[in-house]
């Protein structure tokens, strides 16, 4: 029995690839910004960057390693070159002012086959590059982790603006049946005689105007979508859905998270783009050591070996043998004068360390602004939201009165469609207000560092 089951088990597990996989369509907050992460264009191309950057420390340790270069060449001399000698060479008897003697030096066809091999022994900026490598290799990490900071920090705002518009939209749709029973039943009455027609037709232009409001709102929440997608580095016709919901829970925990943070337990290196500035300081710091040690020798081995030949006529040349050589020695190169080129080279450098730690504390005291000005924010977000929701229970109770009134006859249709415009700015009041709030909650998250990915 057990080996029947193992066969179905293999069979089974075989056929999987033949049957089409239905990729994720329901996505939570989280989800989407992993998603983005791993699907985002930006991300993949700041991973690029990182793979080119590995690239470039294996051509720097390379360097260090043997070089070995063959040589293989054939010549055929068109036109010997002729060398003068004196006439006495030849002829002892010749006369003083007798005119020189050329003389060919040389053969038709010559050929040579050499193998060089250079080794670096000591050169002191190499060395000191292969200390920089480690940390071009953490600052190209770095990289990819903003890259992956910014995409949380778009998806998380495109995530809550669908939210938010599709609360908007929900709300709406709940005004357009209130209003639209409420119309069908004045026109009821109307039929009876008991209200004027104007009156049903005052409800229908704010039902009409209503659904055009609706309508609105559904191209915002489908752009929403679009922008959401976009964000996430997915096709804009794909089909998706968001399981997270906003509610009165996650207003709480910004309340409490925003009460019990303490601006002073924050570490500016938890902001990648300060542990990014520092890197490059640490950089530039090595660039000035690196034109220091320009000022030392650089020692260097070579070795050689091939093989010559030389013959007057083209088949001689394979046919006769090649004469072999050698060589090794040790190469010691001195910098002794450049003009000033290095010193010059080393000031800038200097100058360079100089601006990118000014350019630290300038970040310092911008990531202190930007946790203060969200904290505030979002303090600030909180009464209003606290207030435009208070408004909107209110418009929400005086639409409720105001249509008993009007049913019993002690009320106007006007009050009822003032009531209803005074709901809908206040729904539009309230939702824009809790997307700022998202938005700042955002911000403060990423001012701290803490935004997740």
């Amino acid at each position: 029995m057990q080996s029947i089951q193992r066969k179905w088990k293999w069979l089974v597990l075989c056929m999987l690839p033949l049957f089409p996989t239905y990729s994720q369509t329901r996505y939570s907050l989280q989800e989407a910004i992993q998603y983005g992460v791993t699907h985002n264009i930006n991300v993949k191309n700041s991973q690029t960057d990182a793979q080119s950057a590995e690239s470039r420390i294996g051509e720097i340790r390379s360097v260090g390693l043997p070089q070995v270069n063959a040589s293989v060449s054939l010549m055929d001399n068109l036109i010997i070159q002729r060398v003068f000698l004196p006439a006495i060479f030849f002829d002892p008897q010749a006369p003083e002012g007798a005119p020189p003697v050329p003389v060919q030096f040389g053969v038709k066809y010559s050929g040579n086959a050499a193998l060089q091999l250079n080794q670096m022994i000591f050169n002191a900026q190499w060395l000191l590059g292969l200390k920089a490598a480690q940390a071009y290799r953490e600052l190209a990490v770095k990289n990819v982790t903003q890259s992956k900071i910014q995409i949380a920090e778009s998806v998380s705002k495109a995530y809550y603006g669908v939210l938010v518009a599709e609360e908007r939209a929900k709300l709406l749709d709940l005004n357009i049946q209130r209003l639209d029973s409420l119309t069908r039943e004045m026109g009821e009455m109307n039929q009876k005689g008991f209200v004027e027609k104007l009156d049903v037709d005052r409800l229908e232009v704010s039902l009409n105007n209503l659904k055009t409001e609706r309508s609105k709102v559904q191209n915002m929440v489908d752009l929403s979508y679009y922008m959401l997608k976009f964000q996430m580095g997915m096709k804009l016709d794909e089909a998706i859905q968001l399981t997270d919901r906003i509610n009165e829970t996650d207003v709480e925990k910004i309340a409490a998270e925003v009460k019990a943070s303490d601006v002073n337990d924050f570490k500016y290196d938890q902001r990648i783009d300060y542990s990014i500035l520092k890197s490059n300081l640490l950089l530039s710091e090595m660039d000035v050591e690196n034109n220091k040690r320009g000022y030392y020798p650089t020692v260097s081995a070579f070795a050689g070996y091939g093989y010559n030949t030389g013959r007057n006529g083209f088949g001689e040349v394979w046919g006769s043998p090649w004469f072999n050589n050698a060589n090794i020695g040790l190469s010691v190169n001195i910098p002794v004068f450049d003009g000033f080129a290095k010193k010059y080279k080393i000031q800038q450098a200097k100058f360079t360390v100089d601006k990118v730690k000014q350019s630290l504390s300038l970040v310092e005291q911008s990531i202190d602004l930007q946790i203060r000005s969200a904290n505030i924010t979002i303090i600030n977000g909180l009464e209003t939201l606290k207030t435009q929701k208070r408004n909107l229970d209110l418009a929400q109770e005086v639409v409720r009165v105001s249509k008993i009134k009007y049913q019993s006859g002690t009320g106007s249709n006007i009050e009822v469609i003032n009531a209803e415009s005074a709901l809908k700015e206040s729904q539009t009041n309230y939702f824009a207000s809790l997307y700022e709030l998202l938005l700042a909650k955002v911000d403060l998250d990423k001012a701290k560092g803490k935004l997740n990915y």
